[in-house]
């Protein structure tokens, strides 16, 4: 079994490359996509990329396996959108799921033709294949990427990728070491109208100076403790646990994983994966991260007021069966520069009329503008002349990489195809995580924290140095849980 990355294993497919920020990557000799079919495809509008793209016999030679797609028991289904949305550029040839019904449901739709895996191991030692995507609980993403990394294939991976700070410095090595495109699932960042343009006018200087964010992204339930049960026969549920600490089913624990840290990170890991990475982009392009990290915030009635989450990460300490990440918090992390991520379940000035559930509000000494899924507001937005938008334009190009406008998806294997950087890359990512990971870690602590992004490390604070990483089940670590 292997359980470290040869650099000589992948040198025949893309050369490692050295990692001074996010290295630049050669082309793979995989050349499923003729330059002219994607030079076709990213002239246009989002849809006519994809489209254009879809329709060059050239994306079919890639053979494609999803790991983790979701179903109609498990309620997490996002395994099985990115998987199908893959399909349309890529062969899709296997399946793998810890559920049997999810495995026999997905492969309905491909007129029952794939073969089928429980363990992923197998179906990467069988099947081979050149691209693979990530759709399993949270607590997976890592050991299963990495495996996927070291036998040669292309990765994309829903988000939040990281459990763990740690984990996030392993995938990042493991993608040097490797040379693979790595893209992580969190499809704002290619969202030109909305959230590439709310960047562009902020690191252009449309909001002024001095600019902070202000974030809102839902809280939690608190619900629990809940009632085991058996789990289905049809459900390998001791591979579902994986590398978390053994637990016996119930529906709660598997339907909303999400509300559990064993699994996941809560709103914080969630939500604070897309806004959070948005915010952060906009005010600490490059390396920088957040040097100080304080708030307050609320636990679940399982969680006790001077819980150890020490002993929690080590393995030695349980918390009853109920959902257990935070439920309420303000969090403010402070740069250097000055600039300052407020994180809120909930967003309100009462005095200024400010009042959001889910969104970002930037705010700098030349107003202010407000950017969600669903709309790009505010004065400096309205004050947009055609001059303008052409240099946001040109702002937007470079956030995008040199590449044009194309779905989330299809700059995923438009960079399979030109060995570039996607724009959710795994660095700009780590650091993401690390800011989410950061404000849970303050959370528990209950204290302000300093941080060093440079060091990845707490500042003279051993105790939340002993929160960046986790203790992983006997046989389910990353290393131990690599590609045979």
């Amino acid at each position: 079994m292997v359980t470290k990355a040869s650099p000589l294993l992948f040198s025949s497919r893309r050369p490692n490359q050295p990692f001074p920020g996010a290295p630049s990557m050669q082309p793979s000799r995989r050349g499923f996509l003729k330059t002219s079919a994607l030079a076709g495809a990213v002239a246009g509008s989002t849809i006519t990329a994809s489209s254009k793209l879809i329709a060059a016999e050239e994306t079919k030679k890639l053979r494609l396996a999803a790991i983790g797609v979701g179903g109609s028991r498990g309620r997490y289904n996002r395994g099985g959108s990115i998987a199908h949305a893959a399909a349309k550029f890529a062969t899709m040839v296997a399946v793998c799921d810890v559920d049997d019904l999810h495995t026999e449901e997905f492969n309905q739709k491909f007129d029952g033709k794939l073969n089928k895996y429980r363990d992923y191991r197998e179906m990467l030692e069988k099947e081979k294949p050149d691209v693979v995507t990530i759709g399993t609980p949270d607590h997976w993403h890592v050991p299963i990427a990495i495996a996927c990394l070291q036998s040669g294939a292309d990765v994309y991976c829903e988000k939040p990728l990281t459990l763990t700070i740690d984990e996030g410095k392993q995938i990042r090595k493991v993608v040097e070491e490797t040379g693979r495109v790595f893209q992580v699932g969190t499809q704002q960042r290619s969202s030109g109208d909305l959230f590439q343009k709310a960047i562009a006018m902020v690191q252009s200087g449309y909001v002024g100076d001095n600019v902070n964010a202000y974030i809102a992204i839902g809280g939690a339930p608190g619900d629990g403790p809940f009632e085991t049960e058996e789990a289905p026969d049809d459900l390998d549920w001791n591979m579902w646990v994986g590398p978390a600490s053994e637990a016996d089913y119930c529906e709660e624990r598997r339907k909303f994983f999400r509300w559990y840290f064993e699994y996941s990170g809560g709103k914080m890991t969630d939500w604070g994966a897309h806004h959070i990475d948005i915010a952060q982009w906009a005010l600490a392009p490059g390396e920088n991260g957040p040097t100080t990290i304080k708030g307050t915030g609320e636990f679940p009635k399982t969680v006790p007021a001077d819980f150890n989450w020490n002993s929690f990460f080590n393995g030695e300490a349980s918390l009853p069966n109920g959902y257990n990440t935070a439920m309420k918090f303000n969090i403010e992390l402070t740069f250097d520069s000055g600039s300052k991520m407020v994180v809120t379940d909930h967003y309100k000035r009462e005095d200024e009329n400010i009042d959001f559930p889910n969104g970002i509000l930037f705010e700098g000494d030349k107003g202010r503008i407000f950017v969600n899924r669903g709309k790009l507001t505010g004065a400096p937005v309205d004050q947009l002349t055609d001059e303008d938008n052409a240099k946001l334009d040109e702002k937007i190009a470079e956030l995008r990489k040199g590449k044009a406008a194309m779905s989330h998806m299809a700059n995923f294997f438009a960079c399979i195809e030109d060995g570039g950087q996607p724009i959710s890359d795994v660095w700009s990512h780590h650091r993401t995580m690390t800011s989410c990971h950061l404000c849970n870690i303050a959370l528990m602590l209950g204290r302000e924290l300093n941080w060093d992004p440079k060091a990845e490390r707490f500042v003279d604070d051993e105790q939340a140095n002993g929160l960046m990483s986790r203790k992983s089940r006997e046989g389910f670590s990353a290393e131990t849980h690599a590609a045979s």
